[in-house]
């Protein structure tokens, strides 16, 4: 059963933190991010939870803090956003490395200088490469849901790898939807206790973090990489339970219209319901155009990607953050990539947009539309990558 009550992103996160039955929370406040670790804060206050909530001084503490309460085999929740998860960056890769399945709301926003509270990708862009599994939601819907499946992904005896549930800065987090909440019984069914594999225990102790020197190291970085890419089949599983429990079908990627799509946007994040609307309204032109949404970014979906798009004759890649001086976007970088990889000859265009929260509108994605169009006709680029909506 489920109850449709009206949230905002971060009280959603917060909502699906008080059903998960986490037993530590280590946080420090940061806009736009602070009203998911207060609301729960709340929740700790008026009793409606067990768990401990720990205050720290930074968000590298925080991150610290969260590590070993994993480590003792406590299941473990924090968030932050933009300055906030670059000040975490050390700890990332600690958690990571330990296997600590820690799961993480990021409210996505803009890095400084200059100060900027709205929303980009940069933060975690800035640290795609620590090791932990990212997922993009599109809505408040969508926030509630992960946050819930993160946990379960996390903790699977075959991953015990960290993840990162990432919303869009004030587009969401301070957004109000109606959503569809499940009974806290059927979250409790659906999420036992942690069982942890390894825990740290004075009666019977362990080395954790030793000092591996070139001997050793290699070989816990590739164990690290196999685990976060063989983590798709426990996704698997967990989206087909979810779906059972909730009538709400996740994956790694969804698609609209890419059946007889002759050119695609693919984007992360809130802007999807956006591109999804343009598509919708030019295919009743007689446009063929199709939207990617890849829900889950690292570990990156290649094959899934790969079989929607080897029809298309063009792709727009939109990033709502920059990787100064490269010759791609992070998303862009990921999808030409996979693109000649997999043999495909296709001609992609890599916007970045949105910085800074910069608005994206239905007619900035029209215009993207008709230039991919023009690039489907004749096979020019005269841009591999553009700043869309720059005064």
């Amino acid at each position: 059963m489920a109850k449709v009550i009206g949230l905002t992103g971060d009280e959603a996160v917060a909502y699906a933190i008080k059903q998960c039955n986490v037993d530590v929370v280590a946080a420090y406040p940061i806009t736009p991010q602070t009203v998911i670790v207060e609301a729960f804060s709340e929740y700790v206050f008026n009793g409606e939870v067990d768990t401990e909530f720990v205050c720290v001084e930074s968000e590298h503490s925080a991150m610290s803090a969260c590590v070993g309460a994993s480590l003792t085999g406590a299941r473990v929740f924090t968030a932050t956003a933009s300055q906030g998860l670059a000040l975490m960056h050390e700890i990332l890769y600690i958690a990571s490395s330990l296997r600590c399945p820690i799961v993480m709301g990021v409210v996505n926003r803009a890095l400084s200088a200059p100060i900027n509270i709205h929303g980009d990708h940069s933060d975690m862009m800035g640290s795609r490469d620590c090791g932990w599994i990212q997922i993009y939601a599109e809505n408040v819907q969508e926030a509630y849901d992960w946050t819930i499946q993160a946990f379960k992904i996390a903790e699977d005896k075959e991953v015990l790898l960290p993840v990162t549930v990432n919303l869009d800065g004030f587009i969401l987090s301070h957004s109000i939807e109606g959503i569809k909440v499940l009974e806290d019984e059927d979250v409790a069914s659906f999420l036992p206790p942690r069982e942890p594999v390894y825990t740290i225990d004075p009666n019977n102790p362990i080395t954790v973090g030793a000092l591996a020197l070139p001997n050793y190291y290699f070989e816990f970085k590739v164990q690290q990489d196999h685990a976060l890419r063989n983590s798709f089949k426990a996704m698997g599983k967990v989206f087909s339970e979810y779906e059972e429990l909730s009538g709400r079908k996740y994956d790694v990627l969804h698609t609209y219209g890419m059946e007889d799509a002759e050119i695609a946007l693919i984007c992360l994040g809130s802007t999807a319901g956006t591109a999804r609307y343009v598509a919708k309204r030019l295919r009743e032109k007689g446009v063929k155009v199709g939207v990617l949404k890849p829900w889950v970014y690292r570990p990156f979906p290649e094959k899934e990607i790969v079989e929607a798009v080897k029809e298309v004759k063009a792709l727009a890649v939109m990033d709502r953050a920059c990787s100064f001086g490269a010759p791609y976007a992070p998303l862009g970088s990921d999808i030409a990539s996979i693109l000649y990889k997999s043999g495909l000859d296709i001609p992609v265009v890599n916007y970045v947009y949105g910085l800074g929260g910069r608005d994206v509108s239905p007619l900035d994605l029209e215009a993207v539309v008709n230039e991919i169009l023009e690039v489907a006709k004749t096979g020019e680029i005269k841009e591999h990558l553009k700043f869309l909506g720059v005064r």
